[in-house]
């Protein structure tokens, strides 16, 4: 067996100075253990239409595809408000609010209910929870044990170890996910030169490769980016193609066409906006009210923006420095929405927000689209 490897080893040296590397794929492990999946951390978290539940662990750089069943259902449908929920939430799980991290929230295709990942516990020590949220505003963890359950690693993940500047890049082998067209869209870092990723999965898991690597135009920066990664994205149509509609940090937003995202590729998304910098994008939706589409993105320090869509087809990439605070298709801020930091669509009409209120407790709340 050793000596099978030591070939494989040299082989692969070989083909390197040839100038050619072979394509990375992982393997999709199937999760039958009755004790269910065994996660090490949760979130970022999505839905497919018919109702599977797609949990990031970031820390093993691994996804799952949950079959909630059982646990999708029980409780009233859509998603009440619920004041101080990081208060209740804690007590729940029997710990301080000081000790819990609100990942991410995901309403459900079908019931309606949000979803809430939860990290317990700060360092090693901590543990992830699914914590659900229905119509009559009561909290349950939702236990994974028997869940039937795929999963699928990464097959070139950053290293859990701190970099030159002191940051883990693995807590951003992850940084956000989207169904679409059968596939699961899944942006984050990798282990190589460019390590900005987008990768294309199609669902159920077969395999996962290594992605495409994506590099964008900021125009705050004034320069080229290859290692910035995705931080928040939805899948749109512009002129009949899917397309990615990205946000990264500072706060550039681009635009990606879905079908350049094949293995091995070196895509240039397009800058259309630049939104400020000294920010981050959190999460976005979007939305049709009237005859007209928008994106609803909420922000760490710029608040909740809402961008009329009907001029990003036509948007003219941005390929020079910005010098102005903004630049790009224009915005408008949502002044009446304040401290939002996770959103996800309710219905036609609502979102669902994780709210920061003037105390600093979270609030879950349903708001009418602006």
């Amino acid at each position: 067996m050793r000596g099978t490897v030591l070939k494989a080893a040299a082989m692969a040296t070989v083909l390197a100075t040839m100038g050619w590397t072979p394509v990375q794929q992982s393997p999709v492990l199937l999760g039958q253990a009755p004790a269910g999946p065994t996660l090490q951390s949760i979130g970022p978290l999505t839905f497919a239409p018919d109702g599977v539940l797609f949990a990031a662990d970031r820390n093993a750089a691994t996804i799952y595809a949950l079959e909630l069943g059982d646990q999708a259902g029980g409780g009233a449908p859509g998603a009440a408000n619920v004041p101080a929920i990081d208060q209740k939430i804690a007590a729940l799980l029997g710990t301080d609010v000081k000790e819990i991290i609100v990942a991410d929230l995901a309403v459900h295709p079908k019931t309606r209910n949000a979803y809430i990942a939860v990290m317990r516990g700060t360092g090693t020590s901590a543990q992830p929870a699914l914590v659900r949220v229905d119509g009559a505003g009561k909290l349950t963890v939702v236990p994974l044990a028997g869940v039937k359950h795929t999963s699928a690693g990464l097959p070139n993940a950053p290293a859990a170890a701190a970099d030159a500047r002191g940051r883990n890049p693995r807590t951003e082998s992850i940084t956000d996910m989207a169904f679409t067209d059968g596939k699961l869209v899944v942006a984050g870092l990798s282990n190589e030169e460019f390590a900005s990723k987008l990768r294309a999965i199609p669902y159920p898991f077969a395999s996962v490769d290594r992605g495409a690597s994506v590099e964008i135009y900021h125009g705050n920066h004034g320069q080229f980016e290859t290692r910035s990664p995705v931080i928040s994205f939805v899948p749109y149509q512009l002129d009949n193609q899917a397309h990615l509609i990205a946000g990264y940090t500072c706060t550039p937003l681009v635009k990606f066409p879905v079908a350049s995202l094949t293995p091995g590729a070196k895509v240039m998304g397009t800058t259309i906006a630049e939104l400020g910098n000294r920010n981050r994008p959190t999460d976005m939706v979007v939305y049709r009210k009237g005859a007209k589409d928008y994106l609803l993105i909420a922000n760490t320090s710029r608040g909740v923006m809402k961008v009329p869509t009907e001029g990003f087809a036509a948007a003219k990439g941005i390929t020079a420095r910005v010098d102005t605070e903004t630049g790009g298709v224009p915005f408008e801020p949502v002044a009446s929405l304040k401290g939002v930091e996770q959103l996800d669509l309710l219905d036609a009409q609502r979102a669902v927000v994780l709210m920061r209120g003037d105390g600093g407790a979270l609030n879950l709340e349903a708001i009418a689209l602006p």
